[in-house]
């Protein structure tokens, strides 16, 4: 009990030097975006899942080009035993005792018409016996072609060819998207702070109203002008304003605190949040909404990743009916005892092989994973007719709420300085007697409401500006693109 009491008078004394410690910081709406995409959490999470988008894309085009690769054994020592079989049948063990080294310098190229690899070889390999006699030899291959093709398998360079450009289309037009909804996120917290900051002050501006009225009846109840319940129930007043304050404070404190951490603002700021003295004045379409949605959204990127990833999935599976493969090395070989003489006199160096796997019997395995996969082409092509519908259907509601929250912005106004009129004139009415304490706190809750219904038809306008901006990825405050350098963007 003791040492709650010590931290009660410590906590005390200190909060003032605290409230002091704290610089109070002026902030607008056009200033917390600005802030929320440059330094908050979510706008770091939306970079880095563009820059792995953007460097898979890059990986996937690497596999489009010449590759150069060197391969070595250095060194391959061996000193073992094996078996061997003698010309009579017979297998006695013999000793290896070797040193070899070998390398190889390849240049390779995939083949995305045929899925096939070429690749322009040069290899040497030299072989040493250790121990008493022991000789060495070179065998050079100065240069070789190989070819290895798939004949009747899926061509998996082809398709990624079609589907990693609209996967990374489609990455680039969430990243846009994710950017937009940072600025929906700090909209919010943003209107929060603002109407906090907003109840805090009516709640103060009531309080003290409130205790002047009390001492204005206490001296109208000694002259016998109202009644004791009438007093009584502005004292009740009085005291339910001071807890309103009590808890505006402390909700502000909240609200400070949630838009200061996804700024990433340190916590001796104390915020000021303005509110917006303006909305943009524009008009939208339906129409031009859907459009520039289908057209720039991920969504549309989305759905022709899907259908195209439906498609090699069944192309798959017809491929894996059947296997035949050919490969073909065309080169020459040179063998001598010297480096130099291992480049001499070379030899034909020519195989082919083709591999054949076809299944003569494996009770319809293959046949029914084309099923399968042929039927989930068509779940997929059901689930984004939905989807497409319910796009479309949020899209027109949504360019609906927009464009009647003009207008319940304007008579929300209105109503806050008809109601912030008729409570003074209230309070001057209830000074000179005209009025009951019921009709005063009726103007007065009358008054409060309209001020919190100003500040929340200002955000729900804001937020459904950016939330189509976010759809449509295009300014309809400016009439142009919402563009972004991604190459710029990936670097930093």
């Amino acid at each position: 009990m003791r040492m709650k009491i010590v931290t009660l008078v410590f906590g005390v004394l200190l909060f003032p030097l605290m409230l002091e410690a704290q610089t109070e910081r002026t902030i607008t709406l056009p200033e917390a975006i600005a802030l929320a995409r440059t330094q908050s959490v979510d706008a770091a999470v939306a970079l880095n899942e563009l820059k792995t988008a953007y460097w898979e894309y890059r990986t996937f085009r690497a596999d489009l080009l010449p590759e150069v690769n060197l391969i070595g054994t250095l060194p391959n020592y061996k000193k073992s035993y094996s078996a061997y079989q003698q010309s009579d049948g017979s297998y006695t063990y013999v000793r290896n005792n070797t040193l070899g080294l070998s390398g190889e310098l390849s240049v390779d190229q995939n083949i995305w018409l045929t899925g096939g690899k070429l690749s322009l070889t040069s290899s040497l390999d030299y072989i040493k016996q250790l121990g008493a006699g022991g000789e060495k030899q070179f065998m050079s291959v100065p240069v070789g072609v190989e070819l290895t093709q798939p004949i009747f398998g899926v061509n998996n360079l082809k398709w990624n060819r079609r589907i990693e450009p609209v996967r990374y289309a489609e990455a680039k037009a969430a990243f846009i998207t994710a950017t937009e909804e940072v600025t929906m996120k700090t909209i919010t917290h943003f209107f929060e702070l603002l109407l906090a900051k907003e109840t805090l002050g009516t709640a103060q501006q009531n309080l003290q109203n409130a205790d002047h009225l009390y001492e204005v009846a206490g001296a109208k109840r000694k002259m016998g002008q109202i009644s004791e319940n009438e007093l009584l129930q502005l004292k009740l007043t009085a005291l339910k304003a001071k807890a309103s304050v009590t808890d505006a404070e402390s909700n502000l404190n909240a609200k400070m605190f949630q838009l200061r951490a996804f700024l990433g603002l340190p916590e001796e700021q104390a915020l000021q949040p303005i509110v917006p003295k303006s909305v943009p004045d524009v008009q939208i379409e339906y129409n031009m909404v859907l459009n520039k949605s289908l057209e720039r959204n991920s969504f549309a990127q989305n759905i022709r990743r899907r259908q195209l990833e439906a498609d090699y999935a069944v192309a798959t599976a017809k491929g894996n009916l059947r296997s035949i493969n050919l490969f073909a090395s065309v080169g020459y070989t040179g063998l001598n005892n010297t480096l130099s003489s291992a480049y001499r006199d070379l030899l034909d160096n020519n195989i082919v092989q083709v591999g054949v796997k076809v299944p003569i019997l494996d009770w319809g395995k293959r046949r029914g994973k084309v099923k399968v996969a042929q039927s989930n082409r068509e779940v997929i092509a059901s689930k984004i007719r939905q989807e497409q519908i319910s796009f479309n259907q949020d899209i027109f509601l949504l360019v609906e709420h927009f464009n009647n929250q003009a207008a319940q912005l304007t008579i929300a106004d209105e109503a806050d300085f008809i109601a912030q009129k008729r409570y003074k004139t209230s309070i001057e009415t209830f000074l000179i007697g005209k009025i009951n304490t019921l009709d005063l706190n009726d103007a007065q809750t009358a008054k409060d409401e309209a001020r919190q219904k100003h500040i929340s038809e200002l955000y729900y306008y804001w937020y459904y500006f950016y939330q189509i901006r976010s759809l449509t990825l295009w300014d309809f405050k400016n009439n142009a693109e919402l563009g972004v350098d991604f190459d710029d963007v990936v670097r930093k």
